[in-house]
């Protein structure tokens, strides 16, 4: 087993409260060959500046589209705040980058114990 540092932005902080407080419990990434050999068992240390927790990963997806996620989990699991599956997608497209990332590699989930 590994451990593994995720770092959000200040601006994301939110999504760090979400992961720490446990109403967010599967946390996405692009499928980047950063994140490709994370695995179940593996532990997750998410920091948001001087903030950290510390996650074990129960189950790991790998899904090639925003669209083939949402038809096998809730997206409520991942992006509990937003209202829609347009409103998650317009939330991704905001990330530097991730629209093309998502595109060429896919996301990436791990389900957070």
């Amino acid at each position: 087993m590994k451990n593994w540092t995720l770092r959000f932005r200040a601006a994301d902080k939110n999504n760090f409260e979400e992961v720490k407080s446990g109403i967010k419990s599967i946390e996405t990434r692009a499928g980047t060959i950063k994140y490709q050999t994370i695995e179940v068992g593996d532990t997750l240390t998410f920091v948001c500046g001087q903030n950290r927790c510390i996650k074990k990963i129960t189950k790991r997806f790998h899904w090639l589209s925003i669209d083939a996620m949402v038809k096998e989990i809730n997206f409520k699991k991942i992006m509990p705040l937003v209202e829609s599956i347009d409103e998650m997608k317009k939330v991704y497209a905001s990330y530097p980058d991730y629209e093309k990332k998502i595109e060429e590699y896919g996301l990436l989930g791990f389900e957070l114990e």
